[in-house]
């Protein structure tokens, strides 16, 4: 198909992070933000802890689990977790993507942790999730963003471990069932599935986290902002919206605006079944398309948020690694410039490829109208090419 197809995306933007804002989106849903006031005063306070029992009530979080605001989004709430949990016992770093290797670097290089065992899986597949010790404490990704590669559920985790289990799961909250008893920490960011601004992110804490926090106290120093703990004791205001550093009111606004469209649509199920469907209706047209495939190689596996393709068609695979990753970067490329997908190139550390985020602030007929534009900018750069030597 060389003729370009007759509809577009109403909406283009199909980044992994920062996602497309829900359906309706405008600047006029941030008016009831309270800008140029004190969050520490009681309208800021009152915003804070509406968006905290939002993504409670949302979430389906328990009630005896904590939830905090926290800087530096999922990174800050990840690496506060680390350093404020972990050395208690020996742990397992499992990684199948670029920031489950973020933490492995973070466990090795930066805490020297001395007791620690990795488990690693190239992109496009999964560690042997029946090889984790979880007499150890866990750390792990739920969903690889960068490779489209998710846990199946949370059926491999024991009730009766022994340690704690960290989990990151910045792209699959709101679009993913989290089974929150086997979760000790559960970080993710705003910007991810609900489409939200940047720079902050969230830290879920069940009773056995703060256990360890108000029993153990880690070797190394804490910067004031990884601090949890004072004098022994779990700062609770960090968990009734009293921010350790000063939170963006309008950034605040827009998670809570994200979180009322959320639950007047159904809540985590209608959450669940749009990002369901959206990634269905891209699945169901690379079954269909000979030149393109999954990263993930099982299907059990395989994100419903951050969807990462391969191009697969011989005149493609059959030339050298850099030519491979210009011909993926030139369809992305080809799609930007026409105005129908911003930003679905493939992660800077991943095999080269596309990636489209189908969460659930996307609408499946952007994503089929999608489907067909990818067709147009194959046929397109493919027609380009020089003939292989």
């Amino acid at each position: 198909m060389t003729i370009k197809p007759g509809t577009r995306p109403v909406n283009p933007c199909f980044s992994s992070g920062p996602c497309a804002k829900r359906p309706g989106w405008t600047l006029e849903a941030l008016g009831a933000a309270p800008l140029g006031r004190s969050h520490r005063a009681k309208p800021g306070k009152a915003r804070l802890q509406a968006a905290i029992d939002l993504s409670r009530d949302v979430l389906q979080v328990p009630a005896d689990y904590r939830i905090g605001i926290v800087p530096a989004s999922d990174t800050g709430a990840v690496e506060m977790a680390m350093w404020s949990l972990l050395g208690a016992r020996g742990v397992d770093m499992v990684a199948w993507e670029s920031f489950g290797e973020g933490w492995v670097t973070d466990a090795l290089k930066q805490l020297k942790l001395k007791d620690a065992r990795v488990l690693k899986a190239p992109y496009g597949q999964i560690v042997d999730l029946g090889g984790i010790d979880f007499n150890n404490d866990v750390v792990f990704t739920w969903n690889g963003t960068t490779s489209g590669v998710r846990v199946p559920d949370g059926g491999f985790i024991p009730a009766n471990r022994a340690g704690l289990t960290i989990c990151d799961a910045t792209s699959a909250a709101f679009a993913q069932m989290l089974d929150w008893d086997k979760l000790d920490v559960v970080t993710f960011s705003w910007q991810k599935v609900m489409g939200g601004e940047a720079a902050h992110g969230m830290l879920i804490l069940s009773p056995r986290a703060v256990e360890r926090l108000e029993s153990y106290a880690p070797a190394w120093p804490l910067p004031k902002i990884f601090r949890l703990t004072l004098g022994g004791k779990l700062i609770e205001g960090i968990f009734k919206g009293e921010t350790i550093n000063t939170p963006s009111m309008l950034c605040v606004e827009d998670y809570i605006d994200a979180l009322t469209w959320g639950k007047s649509i159904g809540g985590l199920p209608a959450l669940m079944a749009r990002a369901d469907a959206n990634a269905k209706a891209l699945a169901d047209w690379v079954e269909r398309t000979s030149w393109i495939d999954h990263l993930a190689t099982d299907p059990s596996t395989r994100s419903n948020t951050s969807v990462c393709l391969k191009v697969v068609a011989p005149e493609i695979t059959s030339r050298p690694a850099d030519a491979q990753a210009a011909f993926a970067k030139a369809l992305a490329d080809m799609l930007d410039k026409e105005g129908v997908a911003f930003d679905i190139g493939g992660y800077r550390d991943a095999p080269p490829g596309l990636r489209v985020w189908c969460g659930a602030t996307v609408e499946r007929a952007d994503v089929e109208a999608l489907t067909h534009w990818l067709d147009w900018a194959y046929a397109s750069a493919a027609a380009a090419l020089p003939k292989a030597a």
